[in-house]
């Protein structure tokens, strides 16, 4: 049995488990088996480890200082596999990046200032840079807070998520093919996609070429799920994110469907009205409708948007000063894109709120002395 030293946060509306990067080194274990035990991965209800079984609730994020300059720490964002022995590194989570933005203020990884405190973090899964700013009064790292975000009613500590220069970060380009608008083939025939590189990799497709008006509720939305897995392999293979013989991944591109606004419940029952947001919008997160929307896939939409050509941009309601609400299960989340000084791509803002929930010593049941 080994022991591992975590801490898990809330980062907005995903739970995630956070380890020091020198804590996962001293079990000897490599991250992968480390992980997929204290999970307990290979149940669909992880009820022998610390996972939640659900896509939002089953992530990690293994933290250490930086010393490459502008950086004040790097973090490997782990998707961990529910019923499945698996661990998806290739991608990056902008809600567990807000819980590694209070992880750092906490643990000293960033010189505290007096009124806020930035932090610097480098995403090392994608190359992704992001700011984290919290406020940090007398000096003093934040347990609490009264910032709130859709898709919970808990209340946390206030943290403003920066995406910095997010075009291109994976295949070094906001479009991967060099198009606006590429034809995929789907189960049922071709369909539309627009295939976008900005905070992650997406495939966005239009809610109408699957019957939907992009409003429907988690259960009406997932009877879209296995057509847009289908095509997010489709999407990988076309933006050179896999070859054929690779293993399926159910994380990367992110996948979903845009929709012109039409008035909507959330999930909590609450009326959005058709002029209180600009684009409706489903994701999926791994097997299953996104509860809310992953906000890497938020700096994607809102890229995709601003960009003539693409569906997203096709059916967005479009803004003067660059704000995006966008229209979820949860509720209306506002992302910014705001111009960069020299030839980067727009950094894309969003509010977020994080809660410290626990510090615990995990006791995994791995076998010591295997190899890592």
């Amino acid at each position: 049995m080994l022991r591992l030293q975590g801490e898990m946060i809330r980062g907005g509306t995903s739970k995630c488990w956070i380890f020091g990067h020198h804590d996962v080194v001293a079990t000897g274990v490599d991250a992968d088996t480390l992980l997929l035990a204290a999970y307990n991965a290979a149940d669909p209800r992880q009820i022998d480890g610390v996972g939640g079984a659900s896509s939002t609730t089953s992530k990690a994020a293994i933290v250490r200082s930086s010393a490459e300059p502008g950086i004040d720490v790097e973090y490997a964002f782990a998707q961990v596999g529910i019923g499945d022995e698996r661990v998806e590194w290739t991608s990056n989570c902008g809600n567990c990046a807000t819980a590694v933005a209070l992880y750092a203020v906490h643990h000293g990884l960033v010189p505290i200032a007096s009124d806020s405190t930035t932090v610097r973090m480098l995403n090392v899964n994608t190359g992704a840079r992001l700011t984290g700013t919290i406020p940090t009064p007398g000096r003093t790292a934040p347990d609490e807070g009264t910032a709130a975000v859709p898709g919970t009613a808990a209340l946390g500590v206030p943290v403003l998520l920066g995406f910095e220069d997010p075009a291109g970060s994976t295949t070094g380009r906001a479009l991967p093919t060099g198009r606006a608008l590429d034809t995929l083939k789907g189960p049922a025939g071709p369909v539309e996609a627009s295939l976008v590189d900005a905070g992650a990799p997406a495939a966005l497709f239009e809610a109408k070429a699957f019957g939907l008006d992009g409003t429907e509720s988690l259960a009406e939305f997932a009877a879209a799920v296995p057509a847009l897995t289908v095509l997010r392999r489709r999407a990988a293979l076309t933006m050179g994110l896999a070859g054929e013989s690779d293993p399926v991944s159910h994380a990367v591109p992110k996948v979903g469907v845009v929709a012109r606004p039409a008035a909507y419940r959330t999930t909590d029952g609450i009326l959005v009205g058709q002029d209180e947001y600009d684009l409706a919008v489903r994701m999926v997160s791994m097997h299953a409708p996104h509860p809310a929307i992953g906000l890497t896939s938020a700096v994607a939409l809102t890229t995709a948007a601003a960009i003539p050509g693409t569906l997203a941009h096709r059916v967005a309601r479009q803004t003067a000063d660059g704000t995006l609400r966008l229209g979820t299960p949860a509720g209306v989340i506002t992302a910014q894109a705001v111009p960069a000084t020299d030839d980067a791509s727009p950094t894309v803002l969003l509010h977020r709120a994080a809660r410290r929930i626990a510090r615990a010593e995990l006791l995994v049941p791995v076998l010591e002395g295997r190899p890592a």
